[in-house]
């Protein structure tokens, strides 16, 4: 289960991202969830996912 809190979950999805998927799509293939479960939220706290360098920011 993904944290609501969008800090959390920005932290929890960027040390999946850098320890273990070379992508966002991997990550959410792999762990069974929509992209937009996890881009919406960060998206309305300010975050954008930086595809060169695999991470939201």
């Amino acid at each position: 289960m993904l944290p609501k809190d969008p800090i959390m979950l920005m932290s929890v999805i960027n040390t999946k991202l850098r320890d273990l998927y070379p992508s966002l799509e991997a990550l959410c293939e792999d762990m069974d969830v929509s992209q937009a479960e996890i881009t919406e939220p960060l998206e309305k706290a300010g975050f954008k996912y930086d595809r060169e360098q695999n991470r939201f920011r």
